[in-house]
């Protein structure tokens, strides 16, 4: 009966843009600014991979905005796999997607280093200033989630309109100024459709990690049972048209032969626009890797904090400042993503940190999976249709999972059987401090 007691009475200053903004701005990173170059090899056939994922992301988008209809309390991927599957299997996932995220946020500030070289050279080859400027951004952006939900959000909807504006130029740019002859060969590679189609979808379905992430912050958005779902459907779409758009645009603007050896392909497509054109785009990846790592720590604080109300981690996590940030949970996901940080930078622990990026990005899958199947046993009675997309995206997510790889799906296994101490002890823990049943 106490558990939502704290986040009920948390003002709720997230509307429909900041919602929207929160999902556009995680899944839309640094990654956007290579996938041109990444997916040249593969010609005009790599578009089905395109096409694969996308669709794929809108099935799981529907799920969880079906889902997000059900209840009104944080935790997203978390708060679906405890109420259809029980306490165990709803840690397991809230364990994993937290240690993805504080995972990924020295994975992003490192990428935002690498463009900030762009304006200050003196960075290549100096280890150190890279980490103290990664680490310094980690800190800025998460003195902004601690300051306050509010200032959170209004600081990610800023940060994900900037970074729209350089890829739309580049959309607009292509369009007017583009060359058909530029684009490459139906199918360069020679491959079978099949075998294009399924590495181009491994290629592509990464840029859709983050759907979910309008699900997450539920207490603090405003009417989340209509805001949630049209947040997370609005944003999908617009991801997947953004991400399709550019490539197409790219393309068109930089000779296949050019553009497959490009590190920077946007960049290559703006230098029409003129001379000051490539510092601009490389301005935008600045701001899109920055909003993306904004983003990643406000969500890295909400999901200890979702896990606590139900006692099944510290009370401290569950605890809010004057702003509504959970200031504790904040405060531990950044000193993790710091120490990685700086464990990646001290030359000894890379190997062990590209595992932990792998192993990120399944346990970023995992959840939605898991929500996937919480789809089909509520559906599968009283709503065939939504039981026959249940399926659909369950199948598309664990082809997802699999395509990562045995390696890192057992390391992810790993990471999830760490987390079974820590539930025993917490239950443990709640037991002796919390004897009412009902509680």
């Amino acid at each position: 009966m106490d558990n939502a007691t704290d986040e009920a009475s948390a003002p709720r200053t997230i509307g429909f843009w900041g919602a929207w903004s929160l999902t556009v701005g995680v899944m839309i990173g640094s990654g956007i600014f290579l996938l041109p170059s990444v997916m040249a090899p593969y010609g005009l056939m790599g578009f089905s991979g395109w096409v694969l994922t996308a669709a794929g992301s809108i099935l799981l988008a529907l799920v969880m905005s079906r889902l997000a209809l059900r209840t009104t309390r944080s935790g997203g991927p978390y708060i679906y796999a405890r109420e259809a599957f029980g306490d165990l299997p709803g840690f397991l996932v809230i364990w994993g997607y937290w240690a993805s995220y504080w995972i990924a946020i020295p994975t992003v500030a490192i990428a935002f280093v690498g463009y900030l070289a762009v304006f200050f050279p003196a960075l290549d080859g100096a280890p150190i200033a890279q980490a103290g400027v990664a680490l310094g951004l980690i800190w800025l952006l998460g003195l902004v989630s601690l300051r306050g939900v509010r200032e959170a959000s209004l600081v990610q909807l800023a940060m994900t309109v900037l970074k729209l504006l350089p890829i739309l130029a580049i959309i607009a740019f292509g369009a007017v100024a583009g060359h058909v002859e530029n684009l490459p060969e139906l199918n360069p590679s020679g491959a079978p459709f099949i075998s294009v189609l399924a590495t181009t979808a491994l290629l592509t379905m990464w840029a859709f990690s983050g759907l979910e992430c309008a699900t997450i912050p539920a207490g603090d958005v405003r009417d989340p049972q209509k805001t949630i779902p049209r947040a997370t459907m609005v944003g999908t779409i617009t991801v997947a048209i953004v991400y399709i758009a550019s490539t197409a645009a790219v393309m068109l603007l930089v000779p296949a032969s050019d553009l497959a050896n490009s590190t920077s392909p946007f960049a290559d497509a703006a230098r029409g626009l003129g001379p000051w054109a490539p510092k601009a785009i490389a301005i935008g990846a600045l701001i899109s890797t920055a909003g993306c790592l904004n983003g990643l720590i406000f969500i890295s604080g909400q999901l200890p904090m979702a896990v606590a109300i139900d006692k099944l981690a510290p009370k401290a996590f569950a605890k809010r400042n004057a702003g509504g940030a959970p200031h504790f949970s904040l405060l531990v996901s950044l000193v993790l993503a710091s120490a990685l940080l700086l464990a990646n930078f001290s030359g000894g622990l890379i190997k062990t940190f590209e595992f932990l990026l792998m192993m990120s990005t399944v346990t970023m899958l995992a959840p939605l999976f898991v929500s996937a199947l919480a789809e089909l046993r509520h559906s599968w009675a009283s709503a065939r249709s939504w039981a026959i997309i249940a399926i659909l995206a369950s199948l598309y997510s664990a082809f997802a999972i699999y395509g990562s790889g045995l390696n890192v799906m057992m390391w992810g296994v790993v990471l999830l059987l760490v987390g079974l101490p820590v539930y025993v002890l917490g239950r443990q823990r709640a037991a002796t401090m919390s004897p009412d049943p009902a509680g």
